[in-house]
């Protein structure tokens, strides 16, 4: 088996590559820093001809503007069109849990484009729904800064650990298209302040977060289940304040 994995110097990709070869797969790494650039096609043709399965965990480098639609619209098509040429045989993406419910967001529109390009293309894939990694809670701390301190809803919420993900994205390789959405969520559920707290804690951060329900989270104002999984999603094996004490990898 042959797998390439685009946006594969990134943080779900360095994992995941290392996962797919320390399984015995072949694996062709593929982003714009090792020369192959999926919005302008360059490179692509040589890095996905012979691959079995593509995955795709590119991400777009701006969340609060129209610069994201475009990343996405430009990637996947271009993804889609050259793994058709190759003959691929499995299409995975990996998108966030809530894309659906969260499209008032520039960034999360520009998610339901990508997954609408991916069903439309009539291809065997997978798209993998994950919940917010452990390792971007900080950013979700900081987009809620007002003044010397955060203000942020209590949504519910279900991080998960990115090994988790990139091990869930080796098993749906490995495996046969299920053409549907598999979504992953961590074991334990927090309001978006708590987790806020216990991050800040965890640094010795001694500013306050105040909790506003009307506060919004990427533009768009939560309902308490908004960021989490539908029922029966894979849940990840590692708990927060385990990763919070170990630190991050």
């Amino acid at each position: 088996m042959k797998i390439t994995v685009m946006g594969a110097s990134g943080r779900i990709g360095t994992r995941l590559v290392e996962n797919l070869r320390q399984a015995g797969i072949e694996v062709v790494t593929a982003s714009t820093s090792l020369g192959v650039n999926s919005v302008t096609g360059e490179g692509l043709e040589p890095a996905i001809a012979g691959a079995d399965v593509v995955i795709d965990v590119t991400n777009a480098a701006s969340f609060g503007d129209n610069s994201a639609l475009a990343f996405f619209k430009a990637s996947t098509r271009n993804l889609l069109a050259a793994s058709a040429d190759a003959g691929v045989r499995h299409y995975i993406a990996l998108s966030v849990v809530g894309t659906s419910r969260l499209v008032e967001s520039d960034y999360f529109r520009a998610k339901m484009v990508q997954e609408n390009l991916i069903r439309a293309a009539r291809r065997p894939y997978t798209i993998l729904h994950s919940t917010q990694f452990f390792e971007f809670i900080s950013g979700v701390v900081d987009m809620g800064s007002d003044g010397d301190g955060f203000r942020l809803p209590s949504a519910f919420v279900r991080p998960i650990a990115a090994d988790n993900v990139a091990e869930m994205l080796v098993e749906l390789a490995v495996g046969a298209p299920r053409n549907d959405i598999v979504e992953i969520g961590g074991e334990e559920q927090f309001g978006l302040d708590q987790i806020a707290r216990m991050h800040l804690a965890a640094n010795e951060d001694i500013r306050q977060v105040i909790t506003d329900d009307r506060a919004r989270y990427y533009g768009v104002e939560l309902n308490d289940d908004t960021l989490l999984p539908l029922k029966g999603a894979r849940v990840g094996s590692q708990r927060y304040v385990d990763w919070l004490t170990k630190g991050p990898a």
